[in-house]
Protein backbone atom coordinates (compact mmCIF):
# COMPACT_ATOMS: atom_id res chain seq x y z
CA UNK A 1 0.00 0.00 0.00
CA UNK A 2 1.98 3.00 1.03
CA UNK A 3 4.14 4.24 3.87
CA UNK A 4 5.12 2.37 6.74
CA UNK A 5 4.35 4.48 9.75
CA UNK A 6 1.18 3.05 10.13
CA UNK A 7 1.46 -0.91 9.26
CA UNK A 8 -2.03 -1.75 7.78
CA UNK A 9 -5.21 -1.75 8.81
CA UNK A 10 -6.92 -3.40 11.58
CA UNK A 11 -8.45 -6.39 10.48
CA UNK A 12 -11.94 -7.69 11.30
CA UNK A 13 -12.13 -9.63 14.60
CA UNK A 14 -9.74 -9.16 17.68
CA UNK A 15 -6.40 -8.82 16.03
CA UNK A 16 -5.42 -5.15 15.18
CA UNK A 17 -2.52 -3.70 13.35
CA UNK A 18 -1.18 -0.22 12.21
CA UNK A 19 -2.89 1.48 9.01
CA UNK A 20 -0.47 3.08 6.59
CA UNK A 21 -1.51 7.01 5.95
CA UNK A 22 1.23 8.38 3.47
CA UNK A 23 -0.90 9.40 0.30
CA UNK A 24 -0.85 8.14 -3.09
CA UNK A 25 -0.70 10.11 -5.83
CA UNK A 26 -2.06 9.28 -9.69
CA UNK A 27 -2.14 11.73 -11.70
CA UNK A 28 -0.68 12.14 -15.41
CA UNK A 29 3.21 12.72 -16.33
CA UNK A 30 3.78 16.66 -15.96
CA UNK A 31 4.56 18.90 -18.62
CA UNK A 32 5.95 22.18 -18.87
CA UNK A 33 2.64 24.27 -19.92
CA UNK A 34 1.76 27.62 -19.65
CA UNK A 35 -1.74 28.65 -17.14
CA UNK A 36 -4.53 29.03 -19.10
CA UNK A 37 -6.97 31.68 -17.95
CA UNK A 38 -10.42 31.68 -18.23
CA UNK A 39 -13.53 28.77 -17.39
CA UNK A 40 -15.56 27.65 -15.09
CA UNK A 41 -14.59 25.31 -12.40
CA UNK A 42 -17.63 23.21 -11.78
CA UNK A 43 -18.26 21.03 -8.37
CA UNK A 44 -21.23 19.60 -6.44
CA UNK A 45 -21.80 20.10 -2.90
CA UNK A 46 -23.94 18.22 -0.64
CA UNK A 47 -26.00 21.12 0.99
CA UNK A 48 -27.13 24.72 1.03
CA UNK A 49 -25.41 26.56 3.90
CA UNK A 50 -26.86 27.22 7.46
CA UNK A 51 -26.25 30.95 6.74
CA UNK A 52 -22.69 33.01 6.10
CA UNK A 53 -21.59 33.86 8.96
CA UNK A 54 -18.69 32.39 9.88
CA UNK A 55 -18.84 33.59 13.26
CA UNK A 56 -21.85 31.73 14.41
CA UNK A 57 -21.13 28.57 12.90
CA UNK A 58 -18.73 25.78 12.84
CA UNK A 59 -20.54 23.41 9.90
CA UNK A 60 -18.31 22.62 6.95
CA UNK A 61 -21.69 23.71 4.76
CA UNK A 62 -20.85 27.17 5.73
CA UNK A 63 -17.67 27.17 5.68
CA UNK A 64 -16.56 25.67 2.41
CA UNK A 65 -18.68 27.94 0.51
CA UNK A 66 -17.24 30.78 2.16
CA UNK A 67 -13.80 29.92 1.31
CA UNK A 68 -13.87 31.09 -1.70
CA UNK A 69 -14.48 34.77 -1.01
CA UNK A 70 -12.62 35.50 2.16
CA UNK A 71 -8.81 35.66 3.05
CA UNK A 72 -7.28 35.61 6.52
CA UNK A 73 -3.56 36.72 7.90
CA UNK A 74 -2.38 33.09 7.48
CA UNK A 75 -3.22 30.12 5.71
CA UNK A 76 -2.66 26.30 5.19
CA UNK A 77 -0.71 26.15 1.92
CA UNK A 78 -2.08 24.67 -0.80
CA UNK A 79 -0.99 23.07 -4.61
CA UNK A 80 0.54 20.32 -6.34
CA UNK A 81 3.47 21.32 -3.74
CA UNK A 82 1.74 20.34 -0.73
CA UNK A 83 1.56 16.62 0.06
CA UNK A 84 -1.68 15.68 1.15
CA UNK A 85 -2.34 15.32 5.28
CA UNK A 86 0.73 17.54 5.36
CA UNK A 87 -0.29 21.58 6.98
CA UNK A 88 1.94 24.30 6.20
CA UNK A 89 1.01 27.51 7.43
CA UNK A 90 2.22 30.60 4.93
CA UNK A 91 1.19 34.50 4.98
CA UNK A 92 -2.38 35.13 3.28
CA UNK A 93 -3.40 39.17 4.39
CA UNK A 94 -0.13 39.12 5.95
CA UNK A 95 3.13 40.32 4.57
CA UNK A 96 5.26 39.03 7.27
CA UNK A 97 5.38 38.74 11.26
CA UNK A 98 7.74 38.56 13.66
CA UNK A 99 7.43 37.31 17.04
CA UNK A 100 8.58 39.66 20.06
CA UNK A 101 7.80 36.77 22.56
CA UNK A 102 6.06 33.85 24.05
CA UNK A 103 2.87 36.04 23.77
CA UNK A 104 3.10 39.33 20.89
CA UNK A 105 3.03 39.01 17.43
CA UNK A 106 3.21 41.75 15.07
CA UNK A 107 1.69 41.31 11.11
CA UNK A 108 2.63 43.30 8.58
CA UNK A 109 -0.19 43.92 6.11
CA UNK A 110 0.06 43.43 2.59
CA UNK A 111 -1.00 47.08 0.87
CA UNK A 112 -3.18 47.47 -1.96
CA UNK A 113 -5.65 44.64 -0.63
CA UNK A 114 -9.14 45.58 -2.37
CA UNK A 115 -12.47 44.23 -0.92
CA UNK A 116 -14.66 42.97 -3.45
CA UNK A 117 -16.41 46.05 -5.55
CA UNK A 118 -20.12 45.20 -4.44
CA UNK A 119 -22.36 47.69 -1.67
CA UNK A 120 -21.86 48.39 0.77
CA UNK A 121 -17.95 48.14 0.95
CA UNK A 122 -17.03 48.83 -2.72
CA UNK A 123 -13.99 47.93 -3.15
CA UNK A 124 -11.79 50.07 -0.45
CA UNK A 125 -8.67 49.21 0.92
CA UNK A 126 -8.50 46.69 3.64
CA UNK A 127 -6.42 47.69 6.61
CA UNK A 128 -5.60 46.79 9.98
CA UNK A 129 -8.78 48.23 11.48
CA UNK A 130 -10.65 46.06 9.08
CA UNK A 131 -8.25 42.80 11.36
CA UNK A 132 -8.98 44.70 14.76
CA UNK A 133 -12.42 44.98 14.05
CA UNK A 134 -12.94 40.99 12.96
CA UNK A 135 -11.22 39.53 15.80
CA UNK A 136 -12.94 41.68 18.25
CA UNK A 137 -16.62 40.50 16.84
CA UNK A 138 -15.09 37.35 16.89
CA UNK A 139 -14.41 37.19 20.71
CA UNK A 140 -17.60 39.28 21.45
CA UNK A 141 -20.13 38.16 19.80
CA UNK A 142 -22.21 35.85 21.77
CA UNK A 143 -22.60 31.96 20.67
CA UNK A 144 -19.27 32.12 18.20
CA UNK A 145 -18.61 28.00 18.37
CA UNK A 146 -15.05 28.95 17.15
CA UNK A 147 -14.51 30.95 19.66
CA UNK A 148 -11.84 28.44 20.96
CA UNK A 149 -9.31 29.49 18.11
CA UNK A 150 -8.74 33.05 19.45
CA UNK A 151 -10.15 33.04 23.35
CA UNK A 152 -6.37 32.96 24.68
CA UNK A 153 -5.82 36.33 22.75
CA UNK A 154 -5.63 39.24 25.19
CA UNK A 155 -6.10 42.35 23.22
CA UNK A 156 -5.10 43.43 19.20
CA UNK A 157 -4.46 46.50 18.42
CA UNK A 158 -4.06 48.30 15.27
CA UNK A 159 -0.67 50.01 15.31
CA UNK A 160 -0.88 51.56 11.75
CA UNK A 161 -2.52 51.02 8.77
CA UNK A 162 -0.55 48.33 7.94
CA UNK A 163 0.52 46.90 11.21
CA UNK A 164 -1.23 45.19 13.48
CA UNK A 165 -0.36 43.74 16.92
CA UNK A 166 -1.85 40.40 19.10
CA UNK A 167 -1.04 40.29 22.80
CA UNK A 168 -1.95 37.00 23.93
CA UNK A 169 -3.03 36.33 27.84
CA UNK A 170 -0.50 33.39 27.73
CA UNK A 171 1.38 31.17 25.29
CA UNK A 172 0.42 29.67 22.87
CA UNK A 173 2.76 27.32 20.70
CA UNK A 174 0.04 26.75 18.10
CA UNK A 175 -0.97 30.31 17.64
CA UNK A 176 0.28 30.45 13.70
CA UNK A 177 -1.80 26.88 13.15
CA UNK A 178 -5.10 28.52 14.73
CA UNK A 179 -4.92 31.85 13.19
CA UNK A 180 -4.91 30.03 9.92
CA UNK A 181 -8.31 28.42 10.69
CA UNK A 182 -11.31 28.40 8.16
CA UNK A 183 -12.92 30.72 10.60
CA UNK A 184 -10.89 33.62 11.01
CA UNK A 185 -11.34 35.28 7.17
CA UNK A 186 -11.35 38.95 7.56
CA UNK A 187 -15.20 40.19 8.06
CA UNK A 188 -16.36 43.87 6.95
CA UNK A 189 -17.62 46.68 9.75
CA UNK A 190 -19.89 47.74 6.94
CA UNK A 191 -21.31 44.45 6.00
CA UNK A 192 -22.56 44.04 10.22
CA UNK A 193 -23.89 47.73 10.48
CA UNK A 194 -25.81 46.99 7.30
CA UNK A 195 -27.36 43.58 7.87
CA UNK A 196 -26.91 43.53 11.85
CA UNK A 197 -25.05 39.96 11.19
CA UNK A 198 -23.09 38.10 7.98
CA UNK A 199 -26.37 35.65 7.81
CA UNK A 200 -27.59 36.97 4.58
CA UNK A 201 -25.76 36.26 1.51
CA UNK A 202 -25.89 39.75 0.73
CA UNK A 203 -23.27 40.53 3.29
CA UNK A 204 -20.85 38.12 2.06
CA UNK A 205 -18.33 40.77 0.76
CA UNK A 206 -14.72 39.80 1.46
CA UNK A 207 -11.64 39.90 -0.23
CA UNK A 208 -10.68 36.62 -1.47
CA UNK A 209 -10.62 35.44 -5.25
CA UNK A 210 -14.19 35.51 -5.87
CA UNK A 211 -17.27 37.31 -5.61
CA UNK A 212 -20.39 35.09 -4.52
CA UNK A 213 -22.85 36.57 -7.70
CA UNK A 214 -25.84 34.20 -6.39
CA UNK A 215 -27.07 31.66 -4.34
CA UNK A 216 -29.72 29.73 -5.61
CA UNK A 217 -31.06 27.88 -2.40
CA UNK A 218 -31.17 24.00 -2.88
CA UNK A 219 -29.60 24.93 -6.65
CA UNK A 220 -26.12 26.56 -6.62
CA UNK A 221 -23.61 28.88 -5.88
CA UNK A 222 -22.76 31.23 -8.51
CA UNK A 223 -18.94 32.92 -8.05
CA UNK A 224 -17.22 35.12 -10.19
CA UNK A 225 -13.46 36.27 -10.09
CA UNK A 226 -12.54 38.83 -8.03
CA UNK A 227 -11.02 41.51 -10.67
CA UNK A 228 -8.63 43.12 -8.04
CA UNK A 229 -7.54 40.09 -6.08
CA UNK A 230 -4.15 40.76 -4.28
CA UNK A 231 -2.60 37.71 -5.62
CA UNK A 232 -1.33 38.90 -9.07
CA UNK A 233 -2.61 36.69 -12.06
CA UNK A 234 -5.13 34.45 -9.84
CA UNK A 235 -7.47 33.06 -9.64
CA UNK A 236 -6.87 31.52 -13.39
CA UNK A 237 -10.49 30.05 -13.56
CA UNK A 238 -13.10 33.43 -14.48
CA UNK A 239 -15.86 31.62 -11.94
CA UNK A 240 -16.67 28.99 -10.09
CA UNK A 241 -20.53 26.96 -10.10
CA UNK A 242 -21.08 24.66 -7.17
CA UNK A 243 -24.16 22.51 -7.67
CA UNK A 244 -26.33 22.00 -4.48
CA UNK A 245 -27.82 18.25 -4.65
CA UNK A 246 -28.03 16.16 -1.76
CA UNK A 247 -28.51 12.86 -3.02
CA UNK A 248 -24.96 11.17 -3.51
CA UNK A 249 -26.64 9.48 -6.57
CA UNK A 250 -27.31 12.40 -8.49
CA UNK A 251 -23.74 13.76 -7.61
CA UNK A 252 -22.08 11.12 -9.46
CA UNK A 253 -24.72 10.64 -12.38
CA UNK A 254 -23.58 14.30 -13.28
CA UNK A 255 -19.77 13.69 -12.53
CA UNK A 256 -20.18 11.27 -14.76
CA UNK A 257 -21.99 12.44 -17.28
CA UNK A 258 -19.01 15.46 -17.95
CA UNK A 259 -21.26 18.55 -16.08
CA UNK A 260 -18.62 18.75 -13.28
CA UNK A 261 -14.99 18.57 -13.07
CA UNK A 262 -14.33 17.09 -9.75
CA UNK A 263 -15.62 13.75 -7.48
CA UNK A 264 -18.82 14.49 -5.91
CA UNK A 265 -18.78 13.79 -2.74
CA UNK A 266 -16.87 15.77 0.31
CA UNK A 267 -13.22 17.11 -0.47
CA UNK A 268 -13.86 16.05 -4.34
CA UNK A 269 -14.48 12.55 -3.46
CA UNK A 270 -15.45 9.53 -5.08
CA UNK A 271 -16.59 6.78 -3.17
CA UNK A 272 -14.27 3.72 -3.83
CA UNK A 273 -16.91 1.76 -5.02
CA UNK A 274 -17.55 3.78 -7.77
CA UNK A 275 -14.03 4.71 -8.74
CA UNK A 276 -13.81 1.58 -11.48
CA UNK A 277 -17.02 3.54 -13.22
CA UNK A 278 -15.35 6.63 -12.73
CA UNK A 279 -12.02 5.87 -13.93
CA UNK A 280 -13.75 4.28 -16.99
CA UNK A 281 -15.96 6.56 -18.10
CA UNK A 282 -13.15 9.48 -17.54
CA UNK A 283 -9.93 8.63 -19.47
CA UNK A 284 -6.68 10.11 -17.60
CA UNK A 285 -8.55 10.75 -14.00
CA UNK A 286 -6.38 12.44 -11.79
CA UNK A 287 -6.61 11.01 -8.21
CA UNK A 288 -5.36 11.28 -4.62
CA UNK A 289 -5.66 8.73 -1.89
CA UNK A 290 -5.51 9.97 1.69
CA UNK A 291 -6.79 9.68 5.04
CA UNK A 292 -9.17 12.75 5.89
CA UNK A 293 -9.91 14.33 9.01
CA UNK A 294 -13.71 12.98 8.81
CA UNK A 295 -14.78 10.21 11.39
CA UNK A 296 -17.16 9.11 14.01
CA UNK A 297 -18.21 11.10 16.86
CA UNK A 298 -19.79 9.50 19.76
CA UNK A 299 -21.14 11.87 22.50
CA UNK A 300 -22.26 11.14 25.98
CA UNK A 301 -22.25 12.21 29.67
CA UNK A 302 -19.86 11.26 32.55
CA UNK A 303 -22.11 12.67 35.12
CA UNK A 304 -24.93 10.10 33.63
CA UNK A 305 -25.16 6.46 34.63
CA UNK A 306 -23.27 4.08 33.31
CA UNK A 307 -20.97 6.29 31.53
CA UNK A 308 -18.96 7.37 34.69
CA UNK A 309 -18.14 3.83 34.94
CA UNK A 310 -14.86 3.30 32.67
CA UNK A 311 -15.47 -0.68 32.49
CA UNK A 312 -18.97 0.77 30.67
CA UNK A 313 -16.91 3.52 28.18
CA UNK A 314 -14.29 0.49 27.62
CA UNK A 315 -17.52 -1.95 26.85
CA UNK A 316 -18.78 0.23 24.38
CA UNK A 317 -15.45 0.18 22.40
CA UNK A 318 -14.91 -3.64 22.54
CA UNK A 319 -18.63 -3.91 21.20
CA UNK A 320 -17.59 -1.48 18.22
CA UNK A 321 -16.40 -3.08 14.90
CA UNK A 322 -14.87 -0.38 13.14
CA UNK A 323 -13.39 -2.80 10.81
CA UNK A 324 -16.81 -4.19 9.57
CA UNK A 325 -17.95 -0.27 9.20
CA UNK A 326 -15.49 0.35 6.84
CA UNK A 327 -15.30 -2.69 5.26
CA UNK A 328 -18.67 -2.28 4.08
CA UNK A 329 -19.66 1.50 3.28
CA UNK A 330 -19.50 2.17 -0.32
CA UNK A 331 -17.13 5.34 0.46
CA UNK A 332 -14.52 3.13 2.04
CA UNK A 333 -14.53 -0.49 0.78
CA UNK A 334 -11.72 -1.53 3.34
CA UNK A 335 -9.79 1.35 2.91
CA UNK A 336 -9.63 3.04 6.47
CA UNK A 337 -7.34 3.59 9.05
CA UNK A 338 -7.40 3.58 12.80
CA UNK A 339 -7.58 6.86 15.21
CA UNK A 340 -6.59 7.83 18.43
CA UNK A 341 -7.69 10.87 19.95
CA UNK A 342 -5.81 13.06 16.82
CA UNK A 343 -6.87 11.91 13.97
CA UNK A 344 -4.21 9.90 12.06
CA UNK A 345 -5.00 12.42 9.22
CA UNK A 346 -2.36 14.57 10.90
CA UNK A 347 0.59 12.01 10.04
CA UNK A 348 2.70 14.20 12.41
CA UNK A 349 0.80 14.34 15.55
CA UNK A 350 -1.44 11.64 15.81
CA UNK A 351 -0.05 8.78 17.84
CA UNK A 352 0.43 4.96 16.02
CA UNK A 353 -1.66 2.88 17.59
CA UNK A 354 0.64 0.47 18.50
CA UNK A 355 2.17 2.90 20.66
CA UNK A 356 -0.98 3.04 23.15
CA UNK A 357 -0.53 2.05 26.35
CA UNK A 358 -1.98 -2.16 26.43
CA UNK A 359 -5.32 -1.01 27.57
CA UNK A 360 -5.59 1.87 24.97
CA UNK A 361 -4.72 -0.66 22.66
CA UNK A 362 -7.37 -2.80 23.83
CA UNK A 363 -10.24 -0.71 22.96
CA UNK A 364 -9.16 -1.39 19.12
CA UNK A 365 -9.92 -5.48 19.41
CA UNK A 366 -13.28 -5.67 18.95
CA UNK A 367 -14.71 -8.41 21.19
CA UNK A 368 -18.71 -8.88 21.99
CA UNK A 369 -17.67 -11.33 24.61
CA UNK A 370 -15.16 -8.81 26.50
CA UNK A 371 -17.96 -5.85 25.81
CA UNK A 372 -20.42 -8.73 27.89
CA UNK A 373 -17.29 -9.45 30.39
CA UNK A 374 -16.65 -5.41 31.38
CA UNK A 375 -20.43 -4.72 31.79
CA UNK A 376 -20.71 -7.80 33.59
CA UNK A 377 -18.08 -6.24 35.97
CA UNK A 378 -19.59 -2.91 36.44
CA UNK A 379 -22.98 -3.77 37.85
CA UNK A 380 -25.02 -4.22 34.28
CA UNK A 381 -24.84 -7.86 33.99
CA UNK A 382 -27.93 -7.39 31.33
CA UNK A 383 -26.99 -4.74 30.11
CA UNK A 384 -28.29 -1.41 29.32
CA UNK A 385 -30.64 0.99 27.13
CA UNK A 386 -29.98 4.28 26.39
CA UNK A 387 -30.73 6.44 23.34
CA UNK A 388 -28.64 7.79 20.15
CA UNK A 389 -29.59 10.94 18.59
CA UNK A 390 -28.07 11.28 15.17
CA UNK A 391 -28.91 13.68 11.67
CA UNK A 392 -30.74 11.82 9.63
CA UNK A 393 -29.58 14.57 6.26
CA UNK A 394 -26.51 15.89 4.86
CA UNK A 395 -23.75 13.39 5.82
CA UNK A 396 -25.35 10.93 3.55
CA UNK A 397 -26.23 7.52 3.41
CA UNK A 398 -22.65 5.82 4.17
CA UNK A 399 -22.98 8.10 7.87
CA UNK A 400 -26.53 6.40 7.84
CA UNK A 401 -25.32 2.82 7.61
CA UNK A 402 -22.43 3.52 9.76
CA UNK A 403 -24.96 4.26 12.84
CA UNK A 404 -26.59 0.81 11.79
CA UNK A 405 -23.94 -0.92 12.33
CA UNK A 406 -22.84 0.53 15.33
CA UNK A 407 -26.19 -0.30 17.09
CA UNK A 408 -26.36 -3.58 15.77
CA UNK A 409 -22.74 -4.17 17.71
CA UNK A 410 -23.82 -2.47 20.76
CA UNK A 411 -27.04 -4.55 20.85
CA UNK A 412 -25.27 -7.99 20.30
CA UNK A 413 -23.58 -6.82 23.60
CA UNK A 414 -26.11 -6.10 25.61
CA UNK A 415 -26.19 -2.26 24.76
CA UNK A 416 -29.36 -1.42 23.34
CA UNK A 417 -29.63 2.22 21.76
CA UNK A 418 -32.99 3.80 20.57
CA UNK A 419 -32.18 6.04 17.41
CA UNK A 420 -33.85 9.72 17.64
CA UNK A 421 -33.39 11.46 14.76
CA UNK A 422 -32.38 15.10 14.66
CA UNK A 423 -32.64 17.41 11.89
CA UNK A 424 -29.00 18.33 10.89
CA UNK A 425 -29.43 22.28 11.99
CA UNK A 426 -30.76 21.75 15.40
CA UNK A 427 -28.01 19.10 15.60
CA UNK A 428 -25.09 21.05 14.56
CA UNK A 429 -26.27 23.88 16.91
CA UNK A 430 -27.58 22.07 19.76
CA UNK A 431 -26.67 18.20 20.15
CA UNK A 432 -22.63 18.64 19.52
CA UNK A 433 -23.37 21.31 22.38
CA UNK A 434 -24.37 18.99 25.13
CA UNK A 435 -28.45 19.36 24.22
CA UNK A 436 -29.11 15.73 24.06
CA UNK A 437 -30.85 13.08 26.74
CA UNK A 438 -28.52 10.12 26.60
CA UNK A 439 -25.84 9.02 23.70
CA UNK A 440 -24.98 10.82 19.97
CA UNK A 441 -23.30 9.74 17.04
CA UNK A 442 -22.37 12.33 14.65
CA UNK A 443 -19.33 12.98 12.48
CA UNK A 444 -15.76 14.97 13.85
CA UNK A 445 -13.51 16.65 11.54
CA UNK A 446 -13.66 20.09 11.31
CA UNK A 447 -10.38 21.65 12.50
CA UNK A 448 -6.86 21.39 10.36
CA UNK A 449 -5.25 21.95 13.54
CA UNK A 450 -4.10 19.17 15.92
CA UNK A 451 -4.80 20.23 18.99
CA UNK A 452 -8.20 21.41 18.96
CA UNK A 453 -9.27 17.55 18.97
CA UNK A 454 -8.76 17.57 22.41
CA UNK A 455 -8.42 21.24 24.07
CA UNK A 456 -12.22 22.19 22.71
CA UNK A 457 -13.53 18.44 23.73
CA UNK A 458 -11.77 17.63 27.23
CA UNK A 459 -11.04 21.13 28.72
CA UNK A 460 -13.46 22.26 31.35
CA UNK A 461 -15.51 25.00 30.63
CA UNK A 462 -14.91 24.31 26.90
CA UNK A 463 -18.55 24.14 25.04
CA UNK A 464 -17.51 21.20 23.51
CA UNK A 465 -16.69 19.54 26.38
CA UNK A 466 -20.08 17.26 26.26
CA UNK A 467 -18.73 14.57 28.42
CA UNK A 468 -17.81 17.10 31.20
CA UNK A 469 -13.97 16.25 31.79
CA UNK A 470 -12.63 17.77 33.97
CA UNK A 471 -9.54 15.72 34.95
CA UNK A 472 -6.51 17.88 36.75
CA UNK A 473 -3.79 15.41 35.47
CA UNK A 474 -5.23 16.08 31.58
CA UNK A 475 -5.76 19.79 32.15
CA UNK A 476 -2.12 20.20 33.04
CA UNK A 477 -0.62 18.21 30.15
CA UNK A 478 -3.16 20.21 27.94
CA UNK A 479 -2.12 23.45 29.11
CA UNK A 480 1.97 21.85 29.18
CA UNK A 481 1.67 21.48 25.24
CA UNK A 482 0.50 24.63 24.34
CA UNK A 483 3.57 26.40 26.59
CA UNK A 484 5.64 23.82 24.43
CA UNK A 485 7.51 25.65 21.55
CA UNK A 486 10.14 22.59 20.83
CA UNK A 487 7.96 21.06 18.83
CA UNK A 488 10.24 17.48 19.38
CA UNK A 489 8.90 18.02 23.32
CA UNK A 490 5.59 19.28 21.80
CA UNK A 491 4.72 16.04 20.06
CA UNK A 492 5.89 13.99 22.91
CA UNK A 493 3.17 15.75 25.86
CA UNK A 494 0.21 14.91 22.48
CA UNK A 495 1.36 11.39 22.59
CA UNK A 496 0.84 11.54 26.39
CA UNK A 497 -2.34 13.23 25.79
CA UNK A 498 -3.77 10.52 23.45
CA UNK A 499 -2.45 7.62 25.44
CA UNK A 500 -4.49 9.47 28.76
CA UNK A 501 -7.38 9.31 27.19
CA UNK A 502 -7.36 6.32 24.99
CA UNK A 503 -6.88 4.64 28.99
CA UNK A 504 -9.63 6.40 30.56
CA UNK A 505 -11.46 5.68 27.16
CA UNK A 506 -12.83 8.93 27.27
CA UNK A 507 -11.70 8.72 23.63
CA UNK A 508 -12.81 5.29 22.19
CA UNK A 509 -12.87 3.25 18.85
CA UNK A 510 -12.56 5.11 15.90
CA UNK A 511 -11.11 5.55 12.16
CA UNK A 512 -11.30 7.40 8.85
CA UNK A 513 -11.66 6.55 5.63
CA UNK A 514 -8.37 6.96 3.04
CA UNK A 515 -10.61 8.79 0.38
CA UNK A 516 -10.10 8.85 -3.02
CA UNK A 517 -10.23 12.87 -3.91
CA UNK A 518 -10.45 12.96 -7.66
CA UNK A 519 -10.42 15.52 -10.68
CA UNK A 520 -10.86 15.17 -14.46
CA UNK A 521 -7.96 15.44 -16.96
CA UNK A 522 -8.46 18.96 -18.00
CA UNK A 523 -7.86 19.92 -14.59
CA UNK A 524 -4.53 21.14 -14.26
CA UNK A 525 -2.16 22.34 -10.90
CA UNK A 526 -4.70 21.50 -8.47
CA UNK A 527 -3.95 18.77 -5.41
CA UNK A 528 -6.85 18.71 -2.55
CA UNK A 529 -6.21 18.24 1.31
CA UNK A 530 -7.83 18.27 4.32
CA UNK A 531 -9.58 21.08 5.48
CA UNK A 532 -12.82 23.25 4.56
CA UNK A 533 -10.51 25.58 2.15
CA UNK A 534 -11.89 24.75 -1.20
CA UNK A 535 -11.28 28.50 -2.33
CA UNK A 536 -7.27 28.13 -1.47
CA UNK A 537 -6.68 25.06 -3.13
CA UNK A 538 -8.95 26.23 -6.44
CA UNK A 539 -7.32 29.49 -6.72
CA UNK A 540 -4.77 28.02 -8.67
CA UNK A 541 -6.26 25.46 -10.75
CA UNK A 542 -6.63 25.93 -14.42
CA UNK A 543 -9.02 24.51 -17.44
CA UNK A 544 -6.77 22.63 -19.80
CA UNK A 545 -9.06 22.91 -23.09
Amino acid sequence: MDGVSRRDVLKTGSAFVIAATGPQLVAPAAQAQAPKRGGTLRLTFQADPLHFDPHQTLSFVTMCPLSLVYSRLVKVKAGPSVKPMTYPVEADLAESWTQANDTTYVFKLKKGVRWHPKPPVNGRELTADDVKYTYERFLSITGNPNKPVLEYVDKIDAVDKYTVKFTLKEPNAWFLDLLASTSTWIVARECVEKFGDLKKVESVVGTGPWMLERWEPNVKLVYVRHPHYFVPGLPYADGVDILIDKDPSSRLATWLSGKTDFGPEYQHAVRWLDAPVARQRKPGLQTAEYTWFTSGSTGFKLANPPFGDLRVRRALSRASNVAEVFESLAFSQGHWTPNPAVPAAFADWSIPIDQLNPEGRKLYEHSTAEAKKLLGEAGLPNGFKTTVEAPPTVYGPDFDDFVQITLKNWKAAGIDAELKLKEYGAFITSTIFGKFDQMFLGLRGAWADPEAYFYRWYMPGQPLNVWGVNDPKLTEMIRLQRRTFDVAKRKQVVFDIQRYLADQALFGVDGSIKILSAWDAHIKNYMPNNGFDYGGRLMAAWIDR
